[in-house]
C-alpha cells in the first residue's frame, strides 16, 4: 500500500500551470451488461474515481457480467463538450483490458482514436498492493479477516496524437479475456492536456501537519467504541471480557488513563454493550438486537434529571435494519438521532440516516442523509460534534489510504439531508488498515479513534486543534 502513496495529492491534484480541463463521465448512454443492484452496478462508473488510489475490489466500481473473460463496452457522456487530448480509464482490478476507445465530437457518430496493439506504448500506471493486510469487517462484529488479493490495478492513460475538439461522449471497449481474474472499472475521465490523470484523496493539507498519533495504554484491554465525558475526565471503552462485550471506564490521570472500572449498569446484555452517545444528563446505550416489528431499535436511554434517574427503550417508527447491530449518535439535546443501518433503500451497504424526536418521546421515520455522504459501500461509526453541524464518521466507500478511513462532513442546511463532500482526515490519522470509531474530545482538543495493527484493535489519540476540524462560518 505504501507504494501508491506517491499518487496522493491534495486539493490541487488536477490543476497544472496549463489550467488543465478535466471532466468525469456524468451520464450513461449505452452499455453491454450490468449486474444490477445498488453495488457493483454500471452507475458506479460515473463521477470521479472513488476506489483509487487504494484500488482493489469495491462495490463502488462497475463489475460487468463478462468481467472474467468476455467482451464488454460502455458509452458515457460529459457535462459539456470539450477538447480532448487524453482519455483515462481507471481499472481497479487487473488492468490492461481496454482494447478500443472511440469519441463522439457532436456528430452523433463515434470515431476510433485509440486501439490496443501488441507493442502498444500507451503510458499506464501499474501498482501491486500487498494481499496480506487486514481489514475491519462488519461494524460491531469486531471481526478481522484477510483481504482478498488485489492484482494489477492500473490507469489506462491514453494520450491522443492529435487533440479532438468538441468531444461530448466516449465509448470504451474491453476484452476481459486478455487477463485472468476479476475485473472492475472505477471511472472514465477526459482532459485537454498530456498531464496524466491520477486519482486524489479529498483531504485538507492542515491534517498532514498534525503531530503523530500515539497509542493509548488501557491496562491490557482491546478497545472498541471510545467515548469521553463532556468534561474530558472520563473515558468509556467496550471490550470483550469473559466472552461478553462489556463497558469499562477510565479516569484521566495527567496524560494517561487509569483506574479501570467495569460499568456494571451498562453490561446487561451478552453482546453489543457500548455507549453510543454521552450527554450532560443522558446516555444513549446499545446492547440489544432490535426487535423486528416493535419499533425497538436496540438502544436504551439512561437519563438523570434533577437527581432522578430513568431508563427507557428507544423506539423509532417502522424501524428496520438488515443487521442485528447498528451505529448511532445524536444531538446534545436528543432531538435528532443519527444512525448507520442497511435497508432496502440504502445506497449500498450501511448508510447514514437521521430521525427527529416526536412529542411522545419516540422518534419518527428514518430519512437518508443524502447521496453526497452515502456511498455504495459502508458508512457508520459517527460522532456529531457540539455545533451539531460537524460530523466525523468512518467509511470504505470514498478514495482513501486503506480500507475504512475517517472523514469529516459538514451539514449545509437545516434539513439534515444536505452534507458537504466527505473530507479525509489525512495520513497522520488514516492508515492502510482499518481506522474508525472516531470521538473528538472538544475540551482537550484530542481525537480518539481505533486503528487495526496486525489484526488487533488499538486506541489512538492525536492532538487536533478545533480550528482544523470545525468549519468557520
Amino acid at each position: 500500500m505504501k507504494a501508491i502513496l506517491f499518487l496522493i495529492t491534495f486539493n490541487l491534484s488536477f490543476i497544472s500551470v496549463y489550467a488543465q480541463e478535466v471532466q468525469w463521465a456524468n451520464k450513461l448512454i449505452k452499455y453491454s451488461s450490468d449486474l444490477g443492484g445498488k453495488q457493483f452496478g454500471i452507475k458506479r462508473i460515473l463521477g470521479k474515481p472513488d476506489v483509487f488510489p487504494q484500488s482493489g475490489s469495491s462495490p463502488n466500481a462497475w463489475t460487468p457480467k463478462n468481467a472474467l473473460d468476455g467482451y464488454e463496452f460502455v458509452e458515457v457522456s460529459f457535462e459539456k463538450p470539450q477538447t480532448v487530448r487524453q482519455i483515462a480509464v481507471f481499472e481497479n482490478l487487473n488492468s490492461g483490458a481496454v482494447v478500443k476507445i472511440l469519441v463522439d465530437n457532436g456528430s452523433g457518430k463515434y470515431q476510433t482514436v485509440w486501439s490496443r496493439k501488441k507493442d502498444y506504448k500507451t503510458p499506464s500506471f501499474k501498482a501491486t498492493i500487498p494481499a496480506d493486510h487486514n481489514y475491519y469487517f462488519k461494524r460491531k462484529r469486531r471481526k478481522i479477516q484477510e483481504a482478498p488479493e488485489v492484482l494489477n490495478p492500473g490507469i489506462e492513460n491514453v494520450i491522443l496524437e492529435n487533440a479532438v475538439s468538441g468531444v461530448a461522449a466516449v465509448r470504451v471497449e474491453f476484452n476481459f479475456a486478455l487477463l485472468p481474474g476479476q475485473k472492475q472499472i472505477d471511472a472514465i475521465g477526459i482532459s485537454d492536456s498530456k498531464t496524466l490523470l491520477n486519482a486524489s484523496i479529498n483531504s485538507n493539507a492542515v491534517f498532514e501537519h498534525l503531530s503523530d498519533s500515539k497509542s493509548v495504554a488501557l491496562d491490557g484491554i482491546t478497545p472498541n467504541n471510545p467515548i469521553v465525558s463532556p468534561d474530558g475526565k472520563k473515558l468509556f471503552i467496550t471490550t470483550l471480557h469473559e466472552n461478553k462485550e462489556e463497558v469499562f471506564s477510565f479516569e484521566k490521570n495527567g496524560n494517561s488513563w487509569a483506574n479501570k472500572k467495569s460499568e456494571t449498569q451498562f453490561n446487561t446484555n451478552s453482546t453489543y454493550n457500548y455507549i453510543a452517545y454521552l450527554g450532560t444528563d443522558f446516555i444513549l446505550k446499545g446492547g440489544n438486537e432490535y426487535s423486528r416489528g416493535s419499533n425497538e431499535c436496540g438502544y436504551e436511554l439512561f437519563s438523570n434529571s434533577n437527581g432522578n434517574s430513568s431508563r427507557s427503550v428507544l423506539k423509532i417508527t417502522a424501524f428496520n435494519n438488515y443487521d442485528a447491530a447498528s451505529d448511532a449518535t445524536m444531538t446534545n439535546d436528543g432531538n435528532v438521532l443519527i444512525m448507520g443501518i442497511e435497508t432496502d433503500y440504502t445506497q449500498g451497504g450501511t448508510d447514514l440516516y437521521f430521525t427527529q424526536k416526536k412529542d411522545d418521546g419516540t422518534y419518527g421515520f428514518l430519512q437518508s442523509m443524502g447521496k453526497t455522504i452515502n456511498s455504495a459501500a459502508d458508512e457508520g461509526m459517527m460522532h456529531l460534534l457540539s455545533d451539531q453541524k460537524t460530523m466525523l464518521f468512518s467509511s470504505n466507500g470514498f478514495s482513501s489510504f486503506g480500507d475504512f478511513d475517517i472523514y469529516v462532513s459538514y451539514r449545509l442546511d437545516d434539513t439534515w439531508k444536505n452534507w458537504s463532500e466527505p473530507i479525509n482526515l489525512g495520513s497522520k490519522i488514516n492508515t492502510n488498515e482499518f481506522d474508525g470509531m472516531p470521538f473528538y474530545d472538544e475540551s482537550n482538543e484530542t481525537l480518539y479513534f481505533i486503528t487495526a495493527i496486525n489484526g488487533n484493535n488499538v486506541l489512538k489519540a492525536i492532538t487536533l486543534p478545533k480550528n482544523s476540524i470545525f468549519k468557520s462560518n
